[in-house]
């Protein structure tokens, strides 16, 4: 497996963005909406370039196939909650780990706040589905963390099944199709205009900064 860049990295920290002030829209009537995630209605938002991409891959996907849209915007101070409480967790369950450490171990799952694309209206955690609304066999249930899935989460993992991995396989394939680009201990979270997705893509910044959603 190649080396895997974590949220945590300084390389990631280091790319600056240019914000280019495109708005946070709903996605509500564009994309099939899971309601797993239900909240304030926050989660339901992206930015415009993330929602013309996301229809762009799904017009790549083969007839009976759809994609299901679970999360995407997620306001800054929810994000550090969970950042915050994932690494508690880590912390009691390693009481020997450094404060790097089990911020470089709470990235894997949870992006620092500071950096989060999901913040940024810029991240979505979806997954595949046909017809009917029915989830396909990805390997792990979407948001399984990196402990109690045995490392399955990872987008390259080998311990999932050989239909998992075709299904994983042609997500990726839409999705990088249209520009996005995925966080490979995650294989639902994929991204387009944040940090993460600039180094991965060569881009010189990010186009994408934190972001409060309007309350009109």
């Amino acid at each position: 497996m190649s080396e895997i860049i974590l949220m945590s990295d300084a390389r990631v920290a280091a790319i600056p963005v240019e914000e280019c002030g495109e708005p946070l829209v709903d996605v509500s009537g564009a994309l099939l909406v899971d309601g797993r995630k239900k909240d304030s209605g926050a989660e339901l938002h992206l930015r415009q370039g993330v929602l013309d991409r996301l229809l762009e891959a799904e017009a790549l996907l083969s007839d009976g196939l759809r994609l299901l849209f679970v999360e995407g915007y997620r306001p800054p101070a929810l994000q550090r909650r969970y950042f915050e409480g994932y690494g508690d967790e880590l912390r009691a369950a390693n009481p020997d780990w450094s404060a790097d450490r089990v911020r470089s171990a709470a990235s894997r799952y949870v992006s620092p706040p500071e950096i989060a694309p999901h913040s940024a209206g810029a991240a979505v955690d979806l997954t595949l589905a046909d017809v009917d609304g029915r989830e396909l066999d990805m390997g792990t249930p979407m948001n399984a963390n990196p402990e109690e899935s045995d490392g399955a989460c990872y987008t390259g993992a080998e311990n999932i099944t050989e239909e998992a991995r075709a299904n994983r396989a042609v997500l990726g394939k839409a999705l990088g199709a249209a520009g996005l680009v995925n966080y490979p201990t995650e294989w639902w979270h994929w991204s387009y205009g944040d940090r993460y997705w600039a180094l991965m893509s060569g881009a010189p910044a990010a186009l994408y900064g934190p972001k409060d959603l309007d309350p009109s």
